[in-house]
């Protein structure tokens, strides 16, 4: 499972990257698509109103150079053929779509011309040798003498081509670039959004790795005294004390069950917490009461130096439940002999301490110590626990929005120091 994990996150960046690509690609697209489609009539327009600006200065000049002229014959076309637009042909016809100048053109310019010489400008494209469109728009128009023209003028659409063919490679290659940087920063972010699901997931199969072997060995050892009690027959004192060994097994496998299951309604939110005002003193005297019993079996003295009265709001038995976790765990490290000082505080901020003298933590064991089923020597007995209680203890403090804290450095003195602060309950006002 370890290395298939690994292979499932791989594949799932992936997957995530090349679907941000994809999308980021199908988005370019559509975009450059609907650019080009803009910009395409942007300038097919652009060219319409340039031919008809054209036409319009064709007709100008052939009214001026006729009135220049004081109707001198062939005026008109000399007065045309001083007409010159840049990348612009000029065609002068008559209304039968004879041409005047030049004296030559083409049939499709000369249908044109017939057409707009009924009265109506016309714009014609039509395909000329290697692969160029020509634009074409024609307008009718008369002389004083009152002779109708046709002014004619073309385009070739490689201004266009060009223009489109720069604004393509422009956008393809941001577009290409965008994609590039995408990938790498989507391969980035994939990553880091995906790092807590590897945490996760890494933190599941520990999980239930750890809760497996602790439910393992208890239930082994139920087995196997069963299996040995039943072997032969007994006298009633041999099966009592099996039975008594039986169900000081069956204990500890419940406390584990029970740590399992509250941890479990605490990830998925279903365990409800009280928000109820109580003293907080009053809890800890009774859940140092309740561990006077287990102080006195491990030899370690259990002191409550002072207590003064503290109202906090939140849930009583789950700040019981904090409170025996913390003691529990200095009496099982405090040798025989040693002892656990229990404190509470009203000021500044309501506070619980628990320090023993103990062997302490070590700096390297520190920042696991919260971790569930964590151990810091794994040659220690397992004296009752399964590395749970710190993660309980850690769960009721945040829901609590309290800070619980260690302090503990075997360098400079033995023993450990747990803090908790919680928040001061709010003063009920009488109405």
């Amino acid at each position: 499972m370890s290395v298939a994990v690994p292979q499932q996150l791989a594949q799932l960046r992936r997957r995530l990257t090349w679907w941000y690509a994809a999308t980021l690609s199908l988005i370019l697209l559509l975009l450059g698509g609907g650019l080009y489609v803009v910009i395409h009539s942007q300038l097919s327009h652009q060219l319409d109103i340039s031919l008809g600006d054209a036409t319009k200065e064709l007709v100008r000049a052939a009214r001026i150079r006729e009135q220049e002229a004081a109707g001198a014959q062939g005026a008109v076309v000399d007065a045309v053929e001083e007409l010159h637009i840049p990348e612009r042909t000029l065609y002068l016809l008559d209304s039968t779509g004879t041409p005047i100048k030049p004296s030559r053109a083409s049939g499709w310019i000369r249908s044109a011309a017939q057409r707009a010489a009924l009265g109506t400008p016309v714009n014609v494209e039509a395909d000329a040798r290697h692969d160029h469109t020509l634009s074409l728009h024609a307008e009718r128009f008369k002389l004083k003498s009152g002779q109708t023209l046709v002014a004619v003028a073309v385009a070739d659409q490689v201004e266009l081509s060009e223009r489109y063919a720069a604004l393509i490679a422009a956008f393809g290659g941001a577009a290409l670039a965008a994609i590039v940087l995408l990938a790498a920063g989507g391969y980035f972010l994939v990553q880091k959004s995906t790092a807590p699901v590897e945490r996760s997931m890494e933190y599941t199969r520990r999980f239930m790795a750890d809760a497996a072997h602790e439910l393992r060995t208890p239930i082994a050892v139920l087995r196997t005294k069963a299996e040995v009690a039943l072997q032969e027959v007994r006298s009633s004192e041999s099966y009592v004390t099996a039975l008594r060994g039986m169900g000081h097994e069956a204990q500890r496998l419940g406390r584990v069950v029970d740590d399992l299951l509250m941890l479990a309604r605490a990830d998925a939110g279903e365990r409800p917490v009280e928000r109820a005002r109580f003293y907080l003193d009053d809890v800890v005297l009774d859940a140092t009461l309740s561990m006077h019993t287990l102080a006195q079996a491990a030899g370690v003295t259990l002191l409550v130096d002072e207590f003064e009265e503290t109202p906090v709001t939140g849930d009583a038995a789950l700040a019981r439940e904090l409170v025996v976790v913390l003691v529990d765990n200095a009496v099982k490290f405090t040798p025989s002999g040693g002892s656990v000082r229990v404190a509470i505080l009203s000021e500044p901020q309501p506070t619980v301490t628990i320090e023993d003298t103990g062997r302490g933590i070590p700096a390297e064991q520190m920042p696991h110590v919260f971790e569930r089923f964590y151990r810091g020597d794994a040659s220690r007995p397992r004296q009752g626990g399964a590395g749970l209680g710190l993660a309980i203890a850690q769960w009721i403090a945040m829901v609590h929005d309290a800070r619980l804290t260690l302090v503990s450095d075997p360098s400079v003195r033995p023993g450990t120091k747990a803090t908790v602060v919680f928040h001061r309950a709010a003063d009920i006002v009488a109405t």
